[in-house]
C-alpha cells in the first residue's frame, strides 16, 4: 500500500509539515516523487515512520534518530539506557508537579500550610509542561535536545523576581511593538527597541544568545500559526512578522 504526505500524516497523527520537514533534513524521504510532484511513502517508510516516532515518545532528538536508524553499528542498547535516564529525571520533576499540585488541593482545604515558593515552583513546571504540549516537537527540531532543556533547566531555576523581571520585559515588548506597528517601519528605532527587549527576554530562559538563533526563532514565529496567533492575540494582526521584520533588522547591524 503506497500513501500521500496527507494520507501518512493522518495516518500517523502527525502534520504534513512535520513529514516534509523530515524529508528536508534526510530523516524519511519518500519512496518516491510521482508525475504530479506529490511524494510517495510505501511500507518501508512506514515502518521508518514508526521507529521514529517510537525515538520521539523517548525524546531522541532527531539527529539521534537519524543514527538509529540508518547506522547498524549504533549502540542501541546505549542509547536507550541513556534515554531510560532522561526519562526518569523527567518522571521526578513530573512526581514533583503531581505532589505540588496535591498540596494545593490540601491548602485550600486547610489540611496544610503552602510556601509561597512552593507555589511558584508548582507554578514553572505547570508553564513548561503547557509549553511542551504547545511547541515541544516544533522547538526541539529547530535547536535540539540539549539546548530546550537547559533553556528549561534556566526557567525553572529563576526565582519570583526574575520571573516577574521577565514579564514585565514581555509587557514592555509588546507595547513598544504596538506603537511601532502603528508608524509602520520595522527598521525604525522604536522597532528595533522591541527587537531589544525581545531579545531581553529571551535571555532570561537562553543559556547562550546569538543573532542567527534569535532570526530563526522570529522565522518560526510566522512560519508557524500557534506563534502568529499569541501575537495577533497580544497585539494586533500581522505583529509576529512584523517583529520577525525588525529582528531580521535588528540582527544585521
Amino acid at each position: 500500500m503506497t500513501y500521500t504526505v496527507q494520507k501518512l500524516a493522518e495516518l500517523a497523527g502527525v502534520s504534513k509539515r512535520t513529514l516534509r520537514y523530515y524529508d528536508q533534513i534526510g530523516l524519511l524521504h519518500p519512496a518516491e516523487i510521482n508525475a504530479n510532484g506529490y511524494r510517495i511513502y510505501t511500507e518501508n517508510e512506514v515502518d521508518l515512520l514508526q521507529q521514529i516516532l517510537f525515538f520521539r515518545e523517548l525524546d531522541v532528538d532527531l539527529d539521534t534518530i537519524k543514527s538509529i536508524i540508518y547506522s547498524p553499528d549504533f549502540d542501541r542498547k546505549k542509547a536507550l539506557e541513556e534515554h531510560r535516564d532522561s526519562l526518569l529525571n523527567k518522571q521526578e520533576h513530573i512526581r514533583m508537579l503531581l505532589g505540588n499540585v496535591e498540596k494545593s488541593i490540601q491548602a485550600m482545604e486547610r489540611k496544610v500550610e503552602m510556601t509561597d515558593n512552593e507555589k511558584f515552583i508548582g507554578f514553572k513546571e505547570k508553564k513548561i509542561a503547557e509549553n511542551e504540549a504547545n511547541y515541544g516537537e516544533e522547538i526541539r527540531e529547530a535547536y535540539g535536545e540539549e539546548a530546550v532543556e537547559t533553556s528549561n533547566q534556566k526557567f525553572r531555576g529563576l526565582t519570583e523576581e526574575q520571573y516577574r523581571k521577565m514579564e514585565a520585559v514581555e509587557q514592555q515588548l509588546f507595547e513598544k511593538l504596538k506603537n511601532a506597528m502603528q508608524a509602520g517601519d520595522p527598521t525604525a528605532p522604536e522597532a528595533l527597541q522591541a527587537a531589544e527587549l525581545h531579545r531581553k527576554w529571551l535571555s532570561f530562559t537562553w543559556s547562550t544568545y546569538s543573532k542567527e538563533a534569535h532570526a530563526g526563532l522570529a522565522e518560526m514565529y510566522v512560519q508557524d500559526e500557534r506563534f502568529a496567533a499569541y501575537y495577533k492575540n497580544k497585539i494586533r494582526e500581522g505583529a509576529a512578522q512584523f517583529l520577525r521584520d525588525s529582528i531580521r533588522y535588528y540582527t544585521k547591524l
